[in-house]
């Protein structure tokens, strides 16, 4: 009876593998010949020695692919990755320090002039959750080098502006940078070993920060000695420097097989319903106001937009952010709470520069760009910090407290600045304090959020705090600048006194009015 293939033992296997004669049941094949007989090579003795004592194959069957070698860490691809985070940090900052350099340039209101940032923030809102999806369904490699392509065609656009429309546009564009940084991530943890990938995010975080803090500072003697327009383009040389580089030696990454499609129509009605609220606010504080059939018709627009989007959304088989999840009591309130500390936040990030700007032979201090980068920047390191202590302190703590003590501090330095900002050194304490409080806050809730979300919901928590953190920005903003525009003189279009305390009062309200939420969001920040 001839020996059945399946059933050879140890020793005939081992025995033949010697002799390079046939194996029962099966032809001559030699040792070192490849598959099926060609050239020699060592598939079959790898297969050999990577198999367990005392199993073999079945006949027939594949035999096992090489072990395939460790990564070799390519620090000169990781290096460009650095540098450009840092190109893409200097470029989303710049726009702070130079905002009333840039209201006088192109001649447009405070209300209008906020429009420029807020742009950008509009734009990463919707593409944050979009760019992973791409990165898993083209590759990450591919869709991070044509994200960057078009930061670099925005900040040439804006370089290039000859009116806001143009500017806008430019920053609209520039806005994909949110979503890049994070793909690049990713492509770190995909292509480096768990230890090299933590050093090499931990460096491309830390470029990214200083290249905020790079543009706070170079803004000014850029746009002063130059022009403004330089503070968008030199940047952007090093960004397609920096990504010709990554493109060229960055190991490429397969695509990933996905059944989730790409939310595209969620999208565009979010960013839709953005702009037309900010859109409207500019027209309705505008000179003169805005007539009520317009202003109608913009809140109309409005409404109809977003409750298209909670439609879309609701249906959709893979929402960017899905609304269900704000029906969950907790995820609601980190969403209310992140959203008031985020409208305070915004809503400083306009009110400090202007009155940095405003004419020193009033109630302002008249500091030029490159004075204003220079009192900014203690804020900026602070907001640096407290992402990393809003995390220890979270765990230290507990989220709830983190945020309940972020929250009062926030609250009671708005209010003192309604009534104290009659010196430079007020000004810039108060700005420390709330970059670090609103840091430390909207971390904490961040991670408590995730703590308390089920794993498989861990993506879709997150996603939505982060988005309402960018909306919350953007919406303080623009609250702001409708607040300057309305309480400005009409014959020289400087915003009051009054316009400034107003706002510091408000935002001081709104952070006080998040203490309310604080408490029915115990179960939602809860360590």
């Amino acid at each position: 009876m001839t020996a059945s293939p399946h059933r050879i033992g140890r020793r005939t296997l081992r025995r033949h593998r010697l002799t390079d004669g046939p194996l029962p049941g099966g032809p001559a094949r030699r040792r070192d010949a490849g598959p099926g007989g060609g050239p020699p090579g060592t598939r079959l003795r790898v297969a050999e020695a990577a198999r367990p004592a005392g199993r073999t194959p079945a006949a027939g069957a594949p035999l096992p692919a090489a072990a395939e070698p460790p990564r070799r860490v390519g620090w000169l691809w990781i290096g460009a990755l650095g540098t450009l985070a840092l190109a893409l940090g200097t470029l989303q900052s710049v726009v702070e320090p130079a905002l009333p350099l840039l209201q006088r340039e192109l001649g447009v209101s405070p209300a209008e002039g906020a429009l420029i940032g807020n742009a950008l923030l509009i734009t990463g809102a919707v593409i944050t959750p979009v760019a992973g999806r791409l990165g898993d369904r083209h590759g990450g490699k591919r869709v991070l080098v044509r994200l960057t392509a078009v930061v670099s065609a925005g900040g040439l656009t804006a370089g290039l502006a000859p009116n806001l429309p143009v500017l806008l546009l430019g920053q609209v564009l520039q806005g994909v940078m949110v979503g890049a940084l994070p793909l690049s991530f990713i492509l770190v943890r995909k292509h480096l070993a768990a230890g090299a990938s933590q050093a090499a995010i931990g460096l491309v975080v830390a470029l990214f920060t200083a290249g905020g803090m790079v543009g706070t500072l170079c803004a000014g003697p850029i746009a002063e000695g130059l022009s403004w327009r330089w503070m968008f383009a030199l940047p952007t040389m090093v960004i397609i420097a920096a990504a010709t580089v990554v493109a060229r030696l960055m190991p490429h990454d397969p695509p990933v097989a996905s059944a989730e499609g790409t939310d595209w129509p969620g999208a565009v009605l979010l960013s839709g319903t953005l702009l037309a609220f900010m859109l409207g606010l500019v027209t309705v504080t505008g000179d003169g106001g805005a007539p009520p059939f317009a202003a109608g018709a913009l809140a109309v627009a409005v409404v109809a937009l977003g409750s298209g989007w909670v439609v879309v959304e609701r249906r959709a088989a893979s929402p960017m952010v899905d609304p269900r999840m704000l029906a969950k009591p907790a995820m609601r309130s980190a969403c209310v709470l992140t959203l008031f500390i985020t409208i305070s936040s915004g809503m400083v990030l306009v009110l400090l520069p202007q009155l940095f700007a405003a004419p020193a032979d009033g109630y302002g201090f008249g500091a030029g760009t490159t004075e204003i980068g220079l009192l900014l920047l203690p804020g900026a390191l602070a907001g640096a910090v407290s992402d990393a202590v809003g995390g220890i302190a979270a765990r230290r703590f507990g989220p709830r407290a983190v945020v309940v003590a972020g929250t009062v501090v926030t609250a009671a330095t708005l209010i003192a600045l309604a009534s104290l900002h009659t010196e430079e050194w007020q000004l810039v304490l108060a700005k420390v304090l709330l970059a670090f409080a609103a840091g430390a806050g909207t971390t904490a809730l961040l991670a408590g959020t995730a703590s308390a979300a089920g794993a498989e919901d861990i993506g879709i928590a997150t996603g939505v705090l982060v988005v309402t953190r960018v909306i919350g920005m953007a919406l303080g903003a623009q609250v702001a600048a409708a607040i300057l525009d309305a309480g400005a003189a009409p014959a020289t279009g400087q915003p009051a006194e009054s316009a400034f305390v107003t706002g510091f009062a408000v935002a001081g309200l709104v952070a006080a009015l998040s203490l309310l939420a604080v408490r029915t969001a115990r179960k939602g920040v809860q360590a």
